[in-house]
């Protein structure tokens, strides 16, 4: 089988605007243009539609949904990855984060939680993890559309690409400071399900 992970459209966190919820966050008009750009450029109708539970990654599969008003849609466990405790850091910019990112990649530890409503690194690789393996059993052939968040597609690909890897040997390559986002917005990436192990397709345009 095949799943295409799909980065949500820009939001309003990923354009500057302090958030307080990060479950609510919403796209931009921008970014509302990308996942109506995603639902056009598919060729191939999906077996199944799976979302995160958080606004922008639904807004940016309503358009896909709509076009593919027959496929079954569902809400998995694959938000975005939380590793500052949010009672702490909503509300706040990046730049007044920054020093305590670097503190937490830096120490890498991927058994480390930062507080209620947070998670270890471990603990976002089991997610992953269990996602692709929900997905691994659908029926061979089939084609699944998943709309998710930059850093849970990019624990995915880690999982796959860098299986030799053990979880802090993944967490100390997986943050890149000063760099573009590995995976950016409206950005899918591919896997295919191949005598019982996942691979990485090739690189897909946003």
């Amino acid at each position: 089988m095949r799943a295409i992970f799909i980065r949500h459209g820009e939001s309003t966190g990923n354009a500057g605007v302090p958030c307080h919820d990060l479950a609510t966050i919403e796209l931009t008009e921008r970014g509302h243009e990308q996942a109506r750009a995603v639902a056009a450029s598919w060729t191939q109708a999906p077996a199944l539609i799976v979302t995160s539970p958080y606004t922008r990654t639904r807004q940016t599969a309503a358009p896909t949904i709509a076009r593919f008003p027959d496929a079954p849609v569902e809400m998995w466990p694959i938000e975005e990855f939380t590793y500052l405790q949010p009672a702490r850091w909503n509300g706040t910019r990046s730049a007044e984060r920054m020093p305590h990112l670097e503190r937490y990649w830096s120490a890498a530890d991927p058994d480390y939680c930062d507080g209620e409503g947070a998670e270890s690194f471990g603990t976002l690789l089991r997610r992953c993890e269990a996602a692709l393996a929900r997905l691994a059993g659908l029926p061979a052939g089939s084609l699944a559309y998943v709309f998710g968040h930059g850093q849970f597609i990019q624990a995915a690909r880690a999982i796959v690409a860098d299986a030799h890897l053990d979880d802090r040997a993944k967490m100390l390559g997986f943050w890149r400071k000063g760099e573009p986002p590995a995976i950016s917005n409206a950005q899918r990436v591919g896997f295919h399900w191949e005598n019982g192990r996942w691979v990485c397709a090739p690189a897909m345009a946003a």
